[in-house]
């Protein structure tokens, strides 16, 4: 069945129209299945579907205006419940259903066990008692020692700040996003400030050069056009020269003849 995504009371869900629940119905698929009210028709499926409505599978809604598109493609649009519960093939319906909710159930069941047993601790048998208490002490036993490792690497690292700077980190990786090993390789490290200043830093770089190379082939560009048009107007200069002197000369010769 053709399903879309839709929004609900703050939440995405999916819903159908009417004529998909009636055509999946109608399917061969449905027919083959067992323990399932017989539908031969429309009329038949829209009255079965109908009286499924009670049961809240899926109740009908009203869909709002559409939003505008986003970057990955069409918004989901709002839905309403609709106070009038009826079928109709061209209704819109919003899938409540989700099925067996197995593990729900399980993580549910185990919470429940976990705070009886917690609330249940004075009957504890006294070996568990007893574990309890020296895993406890071995958990905060672990916090502070953490805790020293963080103070001791603060105070060498104020001390190499000044004597060796950049200053030496011990355990550069304790507070890092890393596994847990990882958190204690390698043992010591300085200071160094982070790559992605570097990169910037060579990006700009790279950008000024850039520009740079532009003026200085601008510039050569203009040079270029410059002397083509000292060229050019050398060579204008050139041609009225020469037609004045041939204006001249035919001049005197019309005087001597005359």
């Amino acid at each position: 069945m053709k399903t879309r995504s839709g929004i609900l009371s703050g939440q995405r869900v999916e819903y159908f129209k009417g004529n998909s629940a009636i055509k999946a119905v109608l399917s061969p698929e449905y027919a083959k299945l067992k323990n399932v009210p017989a539908v031969t028709n429309e009329e038949e499926a829209e009255r079965m579907l109908h009286s499924m409505l009670p049961f809240a599978f899926f109740l009908r809604v009203e869909r709002g205006d559409a939003p505008p598109a986003g970057k990955d493609g069409p918004a989901p649009r709002p839905l309403q419940v609709n106070q009038m519960q009826m079928f109709d093939k061209d209704m819109y319906y919003v899938w409540l259903y989700e099925g067996m909710q197995l593990y729900q159930k399980l993580a549910g069941l185990g919470l429940i066990v976990a705070l009886l047993g917690l609330v249940m601790f004075p009957l504890w048998p006294v070996f568990l008692r007893r574990g309890v208490y020296y895993l406890s002490l071995g958990v905060l036993a672990l916090f502070g020692l953490l805790m020293v490792i963080a103070v001791i690497r603060l105070i060498i690292w104020l001390i190499t700040i000044v004597v060796l700077p950049p200053g030496i980190w011990i355990f550069p990786n304790l507070f890092a996003d890393v596994g847990v090993i990882e958190s204690f390789i390698p043992l010591w490290g300085w200071d160094v400030p982070p790559e992605k200043k570097k990169v910037k830093r060579t990006k700009k770089k790279g950008k000024k050069h850039a520009d740079v190379s532009e003026a200085a082939a601008s510039a050569t560009t203009i040079d270029d056009a410059t002397v083509d048009n000292d060229a050019d107007g050398e060579a204008a200069n050139e041609g009225e020269v020469g037609a004045s002197t041939s204006v001249s000369t035919e001049s005197k010769n019309y005087a001597d003849i005359n």
